[in-house]
């Protein structure tokens, strides 16, 4: 798999001072390094979740460049976080809105969150060179993730909202990976795509795209 769009590294940069989280998890919810359980029922519901939204345009099947508006709700609390982005693909990003976040320090290709308290919460726009064609003519690839909740050597559950738009007519989705399981729901109409995804561990995904022009 290529790299993807918007690679958060140390997305929750456990410490010895980090607390479990306090609903009512049992250790068995935690995957361990290398597992990846998709959750027919999130354990903690009002935890962390993410959402992101892309965007395509006729341009983007010719430079790979999106557009993409990402968001990160309900923060688990820590001193210091780093949200990174790839830089072989990011053209620019721009933190949107913020709040529950002491200070906040961005840099080309990064956004560094300090103090963050429970329930915080933070939206970023960027531009990226994220769409990618296959052997297949006609076929395009987007990726997804890698998305995670770090807990000292394993991974709490999240939920996660993916979304692609095009305009009506110039793609459709071919196929999408995970495919639709308990955990997974994934949705298409003529203008876009969907994956709704509740997972513990270290996620990574794509939809493949027709082009319909």
């Amino acid at each position: 798999m290529t790299k993807p769009y918007a690679q958060v590294l140390a997305t929750f940069l456990s410490s010895l001072f980090l607390h479990m989280p306090g609903w009512a998890l049992d250790f068995s919810d935690i995957a361990k390094e290398g597992e990846l359980v998709f959750l027919e029922k999130h354990p903690e519901p009002n935890s962390y979740h993410y959402e992101s939204r892309v965007f395509l345009t006729e341009s983007s099947l010719q430079d790979g460049i999106v557009s993409l508006s990402t968001c990160h709700y309900q923060l688990d609390p820590i001193r210091k976080v780093v949200i990174a982005f790839n830089p072989g693909r990011l053209q620019s990003l721009a933190v949107e809105s913020h709040s529950g976040i002491e200070s906040i320090a961005q840099d080309e290709h990064s956004v560094t969150l300090s103090n963050v308290k429970r329930g915080a919460q933070i939206c970023i726009t960027l531009r990226s060179k994220a769409l990618d064609s296959t052997a297949e003519k006609g076929v395009f690839k987007l990726q997804a993730g890698p998305l995670m909740r770090r807990y000292f050597d394993g991974y709490l559950p999240m939920s996660a909202r993916l979304k692609v738009n095009w305009p009506a007519g110039l793609l459709q989705m071919k196929a999408s990976d995970p495919i639709a399981q308990p955990g997974v729901a994934v949705h298409a109409d003529p203008e876009g795509a969907e994956m709704l995804i509740t997972f513990a561990g270290k996620f990574t995904g794509h939809f493949a795209l027709q082009d319909r022009r």
